[in-house]
C-alpha cells in the first residue's frame, strides 16, 4: 500500500473533522443520516462511537467526489480518510 509522506491524523478526530464537513451541505447531510438510519438525536447521541465515526469515514469512502472534496477541506490525502476508517473499524 502507498503511503502519504505526512503522518495521519488521529482517526476519531479525523472523523469528526469529516462529520464537520459532511453536515455542511444540507442534501449531503440529509443523504448520510438516510444511508445511517440515524436521525440529529441518536447522531448527537453518538458522535463519539467508533461506529459513527467509521460510518462518516465509509461514507465519504463509499462516494469519490465527496472523499476528495473533504480531504481537500480538512488538508489530508482521501487516503488519509480512508485509513482513518479503516483504523475505527
Amino acid at each position: 500500500m502507498l503511503r502519504d509522506r505526512h503522518p495521519d491524523p488521529d482517526p476519531g478526530a479525523l472523523a469528526l473533522a469529516a462529520l464537520g464537513w459532511l453536515l455542511g451541505e444540507e442534501p449531503r447531510a440529509d443523504r448520510f443520516l438516510a444511508l445511517t438510519g440515524l436521525d440529529p438525536d441518536g447522531l448527537r447521541a453518538a458522535l463519539g462511537t467508533r461506529a459513527v465515526q467509521a460510518a462518516v469515514l465509509d461514507f465519504l469512502a463509499a462516494h469519490e467526489p465527496d472523499l476528495v472534496a473533504a480531504a481537500q477541506a480538512l488538508g489530508v490525502s482521501p487516503m488519509a480518510l480512508v485509513r482513518a476508517g479503516e483504523a475505527l473499524a
